[in-house]
């Protein structure tokens, strides 16, 4: 037991020694190197700070670890002229004259905020002052014949244009070049208050050599669209992150470029168009229309129109207009609207569909759709057309039956006449039977009819609507959010909501919510709104977009349906004068 004891006693006298305990002495001197006194403002410079302090060995703090945490100097003072990256710190102990001295190194990553010459201030530790340093930031990127050190890492720019109109769009590609392997980096997005900003896909990685050296490259594209005529200047695109190179090297990455500012023009004086649509190419598309332009009473199509357009989004496509002559009748359905992005740039589509029903017979001329837009590669103003469609219709003897499945009606032939005996007496047991089944479905059908008309009479209809789903009531909020904000997305939840809040009647339009809900500041409102997303101009008197008036008249038309009688229904698929054939 004597020898392991001894063992651990030696030990602690042998750890004693190497507990650093800070004496009370001054410091002896306290130096300030930089790695460089001049640099570029996208490079990294490297601060080490050498001080010294006499150190006691005190047995008692043996235990005691955190005595040996070290003071640092008052590098708070370089905050304002950079910005701290890392840093890190390291000691040594010597002997000088019998006394025991710490010798402690710390090391500091800083990036500068500005350029020009910046001073380092004088810092102090344990008494000890230093003497101010002066380096010189340079404006730009280190040229290509400069230290690797200068070049391992730098940004890249690229537009597609040199100029461009009001909410037309840009392309700009961001190219990150660096070298050794990325352990950590944060790239910024381009920004501007007054352009919108969509990024085209995901972010692509590659090699390239650039001055016979090898770097490793992520690259970004987007779409920016101006709002505003007269200079584009973005915000520069900032880099910073850390690297190691091919021997264990940890390096701090550092670099940022700016665009050069772009003119914006703003609307041409001579386009024609409502809506300002600036765009490589638009076409307009259609289909369910036949060939032969022959219809007879009755018949049903699905029209479908389709506009593309590349360089903008879907939400700037205007929509179709819903004319159609008294004899066609029209259900529209909700409009589509989606956007694509690819490597250059977005591509919208808006899509609607009509049921379209031949009411009348005679000549029915369908009107010409006319879409001005204004062609960014040739700068001309265009137009696209879908042509107008002359169609006849067919006056129809025989009632419609072109509904199928459940909906179908069935036929019943009538009996045929037939000098058989055998045939008369066949007939004349089959009808009484068939007689009494006719007569049983009948009175099912109007005590159904009976209990059906309770459901949906005016005072239960009110009663259901008044304290509105879960569902509708979600919707209205979504509604007044959107028309409080001036969001395109108003002209389509609103007759989504009021399907939802009165089910009886079929709104799929605003002029079907118009015609439902006569509602004179509702229907101003709703104009308001419409020119200021779709016109080229803002509203006279509006700076930017109050909604509240939109919103007032949104809750007086929910509180109005609430107490209004229901609808007789959706309007007949075949009108009475057609049905009655």
């Amino acid at each position: 037991m004597v020898k392991p004891l001894t063992a651990i006693f030696a030990l602690m006298a042998l750890l004693a020694t190497l507990v650093l305990v800070p004496g009370h002495a001054s410091a002896n001197n306290l130096s300030v190197e930089p790695d460089r006194t001049e640099l570029y403002e996208g490079e990294v410079l490297t601060l080490t700070i050498k001080g010294s302090m006499e150190i006691s060995i005190n047995f008692d703090n043996l235990f005691d670890l955190g005595a040996a945490n070290l003071p640092a100097p008052d590098v708070e003072k370089l905050e304002q002229d950079f910005e701290v990256l890392a840093n890190n710190q390291r000691y040594s102990i010597r002997t000088i004259n019998s006394k025991m001295v710490g010798e402690i190194t710390w090391t500091y990553q800083l990036a500068p905020k500005s350029t020009g010459d910046i001073t380092i201030p004088s810092l102090s530790f344990r008494g000890a002052q230093s003497d101010p340093v002066t380096v010189s930031v340079l404006p730009g990127n280190a040229p290509a014949q400069g230290t690797a050190e200068s070049k391992s890492a730098f940004i890249e720019l690229a537009a597609d244009k040199d100029e461009l109109y009001v909410q037309e769009q840009l392309v700009l590609t961001v190219r990150l070049f660096f070298t050794g392997n990325l352990i950590r980096g944060e790239l910024s997005e381009p920004s501007h208050p007054d352009a919108l900003v969509e990024s085209l896909g995901r972010q692509q990685e590659y090699s390239r050599y650039r001055d016979g050296q090898r770097y490793r490259v992520v690259e970004r594209r987007y779409a920016i669209f101006p709002q505003q005529p007269g200079t584009l200047a973005l915000e520069a695109i900032r880099f910073e992150g850390q690297s190691r190179d091919a021997g264990g090297q940890l390096r701090f990455l550092r670099d940022s470029a700016t665009l050069f500012e772009l003119p914006v023009k703003p609307v041409p004086a001579s386009f024609s168009g409502d809506t300002w649509l600036p765009a490589s190419t638009l076409e307009l598309t259609e289909t369910g229309i036949p060939g032969h332009g022959s219809l007879t009473e009755g018949d049903n199509l699905a029209r479908t129109l389709v506009m593309t357009a590349r360089g903008l989004p879907s939400e700037t496509l205007p929509p179709f207009p819903d004319r159609y002559p008294d004899s066609i009748r029209s259900y529209p359905e909700s409009p589509e609207r989606s956007t694509e992005p690819g490597p250059d740039g977005l591509t919208a589509t808006l899509t609607r569909t009509h049921a379209l029903v031949a009411i009348r017979a005679g000549e029915v001329t369908l009107p010409e759709i006319r879409i001005p837009w204004w062609d960014t590669t040739t700068d001309t103003e265009q137009v696209a057309v879908i042509p107008a469609r002359q169609l006849t219709v067919a006056a129809s003897d025989a009632a419609p039956a072109r509904l199928t499945g459940s909906d179908a009606a069935p036929v019943i032939d009538s009996p045929t006449t037939t000098s058989s005996s055998g045939a008369e007496a066949a007939n004349s047991s089959f009808w009484p039977w068939l007689s009494a089944v006719l007569a049983a479905g009948w009175a099912v059908t109007l005590l159904a009819s009976v209990m059906l008309w309770k459901r949906r009479s005016p005072t239960a209809f009110a009663s259901r609507v008044s304290a509105g789903s879960p569902v509708e009531r979600e919707l209205f909020e979504r509604l007044r959010k959107a028309a409080r904000a001036g969001s395109p997305q108003t002209l389509d939840l609103l007759p989504r909501w009021l399907r939802s809040y009165r089910p009886d009647l079929p709104a799929y339009t605003l002029a079907d919510v118009e015609r439902y809900v006569a509602d004179e500041k509702l229907a101003e409102a709703l104009t308001s709104l419409q020119a200021r997303l779709f016109g080229q101009q803002q509203p006279e008197d509006g700076e930017g977009w109050d909604g509240e008036n939109l919103v007032t008249a949104l809750d007086s038309a929910r509180a109005a349906l609430a107490s209004a009688a229901p609808a007789s229904g959706l309007p007949p698929l075949y009108p009475e004068q057609l049905a009655s054939r």
